[in-house]
């Protein structure tokens, strides 16, 4: 009888690798479109203004 050792899977194949760019890539795009919004821009103006006010 033999006995046939297989080795663990370690890290992730090609197909795995294109639909984790793809899942990276969308998310960046939506945080991009979030960010660049003008109400989160003004909130994030407000926060460093504010933490400029206070540093000086």
């Amino acid at each position: 009888m033999t006995i046939v050792r297989t080795r663990p899977e370690a890290g992730m194949s090609t197909a795995e690798y294109a639909v984790g760019t793809i899942a990276a890539c969308a998310f960046a795009g939506l945080l991009f479109k979030i960010v660049s919004s003008e109400e989160v821009r003004k909130m994030l103006s407000d926060v460093i203004g504010r933490a400029l006010q206070l540093a000086g």
